[in-house]
Parts: C-alpha cells; sequence; structure tokens
C-alpha cells in the first residue's frame, strides 16, 4: 500500500512511549471514575433532599456541568482560573474537570437507581430503627446497584476516551503522545492507527469487566437456582416448630 508503512506500525505497536500514555490514560480514567462517583453520590442525594435548598444546589451543578462542553470547562480551569489567582497543574486541572463533569452525569444515573427500589425498601429500614446512612448503604443502595451497573459502566467506556480531550491542556496521555511523537517521526497514519488499537483494546477490555459486574449485580433475589422456594418454606417451618 503507497504511503504505509509496516514495519513502522509494529514498531509503534510496542513502543514504550506510547505505552506510558495508554497507562496515564487508564489511571486517569479510574481516578476519575472515583471522583464522578462521590460527587454524583451527593449530587444525587441532593436532588432527592426534602429541603429546597440543597436540590436546587444540585440541580444547579447538574445543569452547569451538562449544559456546557467538556472542553470549555477544561480550559476555563486551566487557564482561566490563574486570572483569578488559583493556578493548578495539568493533572489537577484534568482531575477536577473531569470529575465535575462526570459527577453529573453520575448524578442522575443514582439518583434513577435510588428512585427504582421499591417504596417499602425504605419504610421497612426505618420501621426497623435503621439510621439513614445504614439503611443507604446496607438496604437501598445494593438494590440500587442492579439498575446503576450497566450505564455506570457504558460512561467508564466512554470516559476512556474522553480523557483523550485532556491534551488540549497538555496533559500527556495517549492522544498528546501520540501527536508528540507524529511531530519527530512523521508517521502520522502508523502512530493514529496504533493509538485506536490501544484504545479498542482498553475498551474491549472493560467490556469484558463490566459484563462480569452486571451478571453479578444481576443476579435475582430469592430462592437459590437448583433449590425449590417450597424447600425453603420447609426448612423455615422445621426451624419455628423447634
Amino acid at each position: 500500500m503507497a504511503g504505509w508503512d509496516w514495519a513502522a506500525f509494529k514498531k509503534y505497536l510496542l513502543n514504550p512511549y506510547l505505552l506510558e500514555g495508554a497507562w496515564t490514560t487508564v489511571w486517569l480514567s479510574v481516578a476519575v471514575m472515583a471522583i464522578g462517583l462521590g460527587l454524583g453520590l451527593v449530587a444525587a442525594l441532593m436532588r432527592l433532599s426534602r429541603h429546597r435548598v440543597p436540590r436546587d444546589v444540585a440541580r444547579f451543578y447538574i445543569w452547569l456541568m451538562r449544559g456546557t462542553p467538556l472542553l470549555v470547562q477544561l480550559i476555563i480551569i486551566y487557564t482561566g482560573l490563574p486570572q483569578l489567582g488559583l493556578r493548578l497543574t495539568v493533572i489537577q486541572s484534568a482531575l477536577i474537570g473531569l470529575g465535575l463533569n462526570e459527577g453529573a452525569y453520575l448524578a442522575e444515573i443514582i439518583r434513577a437507581g435510588i428512585l427504582s427500589v421499591p417504596r417499602g425498601q425504605f419504610d421497612a429500614a426505618r420501621a426497623v430503627g435503621m439510621p439513614y446512612w445504614t439503611m443507604l448503604r446496607v438496604v437501598i443502595l445494593p438494590q440500587a446497584a442492579r439498575v446503576i451497573i450497566p450505564p455506570l459502566g457504558n460512561n467508564f467506556n466512554g470516559l476512556l476516551k474522553t480523557t483523550s480531550l485532556a491534551s488540549v491542556i497538555s496533559l500527556e496521555e495517549l492522544l498528546r503522545r501520540s501527536q508528540m511523537l507524529i511531530q519527530l517521526e512523521f508517521k502520522v497514519l502508523e502512530i493514529f492507527l496504533v493509538a485506536a488499537c490501544y484504545y479498542l483494546a482498553m475498551t474491549t477490555l472493560w467490556g469484558l469487566v463490566q459484563r462480569r459486574l452486571e451478571a453479578h449485580f444481576g443476579r435475582p433475589y430469592g430462592a437459590a437456582p437448583g433449590r425449590p422456594a417450597r424447600a425453603i418454606e420447609g426448612t423455615l417451618l422445621e426451624q419455628d416448630a423447634r
């Protein structure tokens, strides 16, 4: 093929410089997802609050983050905040910008998961005197996870690729390092295809993990497979008789 260099493609496929960029993409995605989950949970609980002020604050945060481009948010945080006297490093700017944006989307996912739990579960937990945070941790969130996990996994899949936007603020993740290597080697198509292969490998591996998570949290409640409900009822009756 004219213009295509197979030898260069194979050489860059295991290039340490690009592999370090891919690792940066992975740990950045994990860190941003952790930040987003924390912010999303807080914002979701604020949206579900009985009080107006936290509800309005959460609505404004979600409206602002979801209504403006992530690229603009990153540029404002990295280049705009220093004009106000707040200087952040590239990594700090990327974590804050990506985390705030991700938290806004995860807030709606978590809120939908909590609302999917039957109201009777809340009433039953309160009836036994369970504290609010214990009720969330023990009763509500484990059941809400069945609804939350699938879209949460899709968000992380997208986040692995969205981190490439951090290249505009000079964070040396996979895309940025690919661009820098192209400036030295002048192998545009080969290097970008290697980067695409890395992204494809990362999202494919995450797809396998996501399927395992969905299978785990999607297991039905009630009688275990192979053990009829009547057998369980009989065991309970025997225990009552004792």
